[in-house]
């Protein structure tokens, strides 16, 4: 598989004239479903589209191109650089991370280990291509409230799927790192379990996260935190989609041991968390100084409100 960052080079040289047009608008596209022997599925900033025969995008199901389950299955090998048992282990998690840090989820018929261990993932017919934007700047209008007299705040960002917090914890990494206008630049170690802060493709972020920032890719969080702690020593330890067992203690290590922490957790708001034994355990530990409550308005994702340690509105926002 060739390097190339780009959306079209994700598909084998004898598909590319079909992608090209949906390439050429890949900053508005968000996800490509492909399902064997079903019409190719895009979502857009503008809604969903099928691909036609044509390369051509439509809104009209009759129009719709439907992928052989042999093109589906070339495309996953032209992904796996022919050779799918080297990313086994990837594939059993049930995703892939390409060069410029898309994701692309597989499903198909498991291979069970035990009764709840996934051993191999086979006859993969189902793909989901989530395209990768980093939006620099998706961090600048909460930076001013993380910080006081030039220290971070630990900061926990609330949100509903598919309202950018991976997009913003990114953002705020990368300027925590690099330096802003609030406080120099510091060490930050991010445990990316799912890839998706960093987006690393064979060990490398395809994202950028800061000239200060060490990743530690595709590790559970329990034992990743530490494990930079020891090996990295960061100041900041960042962290998406708290919820598993043993997150809250991991986090309360990391806190113990003087890291800052930045971190995600799915909720409608403050009052959402309280309702859920978890999620409630992880406020009352009040680890974090700052809560960033994500949403959306007239269908954009946007920020609703950012909250001090003791749950109060922040001042100016």
């Amino acid at each position: 598989m060739e390097q190339d960052k780009g959306l079209l080079y994700l598909f084998p040289m004898n598909m590319r004239e079909k992608w090209k047009q949906v390439a050429g608008i890949s900053d508005r596209v968000q996800e490509i479903r492909l399902r064997g022997e079903r019409p190719v599925v895009i979502l857009t900033q503008e809604g969903e589209f099928f691909l036609r025969s044509n390369g051509l995008m439509t809104r009209k199901i009759q129009e719709a191109y439907v992928m052989a389950s042999c093109d589906l299955e070339e495309i996953l090998s032209y992904m796996c650089h022919y050779s799918i048992y080297a990313f086994e282990d990837e594939i059993k998690k049930g995703y892939l991370t390409m060069p410029g840090g898309h994701r692309v989820g597989v499903t198909g018929q498991a291979v069970l280990e035990s009764a709840d261990t996934i051993k191999n993932m086979k006859h993969i017919s189902y793909m989901n291509i989530r395209v990768a934007h980093q939006i620099k700047g998706a961090a600048d209008r909460v930076l001013p409230f993380l910080y006081e007299q030039g220290r971070l705040c630990s900061t926990l960002i609330i949100s509903p799927p598919g309202c950018g917090k991976t997009t913003l914890l990114r953002d705020i990494v990368r300027q925590v790192s690099d330096g802003n206008t609030y406080g120099a630049g510091v060490t930050v170690g991010v445990v990316d379990e799912r890839s998706e802060i960093a987006g690393s493709f064979m060990g490398k972020a395809q994202n950028d996260v800061g000239m200060r920032t060490d990743v530690l890719d595709g590790c559970p969080k329990v034992c990743g935190m530490m494990m930079l702690i020891r090996s990295m020593g960061p100041r900041v330890i960042a962290v998406d989609e708290l919820g598993g067992n043993g997150d809250l203690e991991a986090l309360k290590r990391a806190a113990s041991c003087g890291c800052a922490l930045l971190a995600t957790v799915h909720g409608d708001d403050l009052a959402a968390l309280r309702e859920k034994e978890e999620t409630s355990r992880l406020l009352q530990a009040r680890l974090f100084e700052r809560y960033v409550v994500l949403g959306k308005k007239n269908g954009q994702p946007c920020v609703q409100g950012v909250y001090g340690k003791r749950f109060e509105g922040c001042n100016g926002w």
